[in-house]
């Protein structure tokens, strides 16, 4: 395994204002099936693959009619349109990526999300050549909360889990970077942010633009890096 110590970043609810855009997705293509989603009913399942989310609600839901993967493209295929015209950063987004990379850390993504919805999101946000390696668990066995897109982006970087730092949003991103042996910096939104599950992160910040120098330090040194 190589030297060094990476960053890596979670996409959505992270770096890009994506859920209300899936929230969307998810609502008007379960809607052509039958199956009426609430928004609260959407966040049941943030974090997951979107073939998992489709899975879930076949099992609770079952509909005649297209399988749980076509409706699962049919959603990618609204996502790509609504990311590519729509997609919007969260705070602070410029500003971490600068910090961790003047730090000396190497930047990837590992994201659930498929990888025409990671380009048309980077591409959006201007951040298509930000990062070293580009990861999709869709790509993998198992998607978040399982570590399979950590580990992989991990070793495509040539380094050991344990030089890695994630930033995610979500509790199944924080437990797939977890399970995986890396540090994690979690990022909730605002209504989740003092829920007690988070705490398993090393560090738990109200928005991106409030990383310091200084708290990403004390992270390394509580993973042993420094």
């Amino acid at each position: 395994m190589g030297g060094g110590i990476a960053a890596i970043f979670d996409m959505d609810g992270l770096l890009v204002d994506s859920e209300p855009l899936w929230v969307r997705a998810e609502i008007e293509v379960f809607a052509t099936v039958g199956v009426s989603l609430s928004p609260d009913d959407c966040a049941t399942t943030t974090g997951l693959r979107i073939d998992r989310v489709a899975a879930h609600w076949h099992r609770l839901r079952p509909w005649p009619g297209p399988g749980p993967d076509a409706v699962a493209a049919a959603i990618v295929d609204r996502m790509e349109q609504l990311l590519s015209t729509e997609a919007a950063p969260l705070p602070g987004v410029a500003h971490a990526l600068r910090l961790v990379g003047d730090q000396g850390a190497r930047l990837a993504l590992a994201s659930s999300s498929s990888p025409r919805l990671i380009d048309a999101t980077l591409g959006r946000l201007g951040l298509s050549d930000t990062f070293e390696v580009v990861r999709s668990a869709a790509a993998e066995s198992h998607g978040k909360p399982h570590p399979a897109v950590y580990l992989s982006t991990a070793a495509a970087l040539g380094l050991d889990p344990t030089r890695c730092i994630a930033f995610e949003d979500s509790l199944n991103g924080i437990i797939a970077a977890k399970a995986a042996s890396m540090g994690c910096i979690a990022v909730p939104e605002a209504r989740r942010r003092f829920e007690p599950a988070f705490r398993v992160a090393d560090m738990v910040l109200p928005s991106l633009a409030t990383l310091t120098a200084d708290a990403w330090r004390t992270v390394l040194r509580h993973r042993g890096l420094v």
